[in-house]
Formats: C-alpha cells, sequence, structure tokens
C-alpha cells in the first residue's frame, strides 16, 4: 500500500462521512438558529424547547434523506472492501 492511496482513502472516507450525515446537521444547524432567535425575542431560555425541536428536525431529515446516506456509506464500503485486493498485492 502506497502513502499516496492511505491518504485517498481516508481522504474519501472523511468525505462520504460529511456527505451522510450533512443534511441532518444541517438542518440541526437551521432549527438551532431559528429557536435561538425566537427564544431571544421572547425571552423563554427553556433548553429542551431547542433540544426537542433539533430532535424532530433532525428525525425529520432522516425519514427524507435517510435511505440516501446510507446508500452513500454502502457504496464507500464496498469501494473500500474492493480494493482489499490492491492493498495486499
Amino acid at each position: 500500500m502506497t502513502p499516496e492511496f492511505a491518504v485517498d482513502l481516508l481522504r474519501n472516507a472523511f468525505f462520504v462521512a460529511g456527505i451522510a450525515s450533512g443534511p441532518m446537521v444541517m438542518a440541526a444547524l437551521i432549527v438551532g438558529v431559528a429557536v435561538g432567535v425566537m427564544q431571544a425575542a421572547t425571552q423563554i431560555n427553556e433548553a429542551s424547547v431547542s433540544f426537542v425541536t433539533k430532535l424532530i428536525a433532525i428525525s425529520i431529515t432522516f425519514v427524507v434523506v435517510g435511505a440516501w446516506s446510507l446508500q452513500q456509506l454502502v457504496d464507500y464500503t464496498t469501494r473500500a472492501f474492493s480494493s482489499i485486493s490492491t492493498i495486499v498485492q
């Protein structure tokens, strides 16, 4: 195994992890900012409001894009396992 191949494998792993988790993280970010603005405007500083709304947003996002994210992870894992023969030689 060459160092370039190892770096490429690790870079692809980080990229796929970002692609698979990106929609859920973005949903949490958007909802968190919106809830934070609403809490600042209404002066209701309850932590459970922010947590529950983020949890709901992440759950909905996972239902919508979960199959696609899982397919990305499965494709990467398949490519990684199929490259084992290249690594061994």
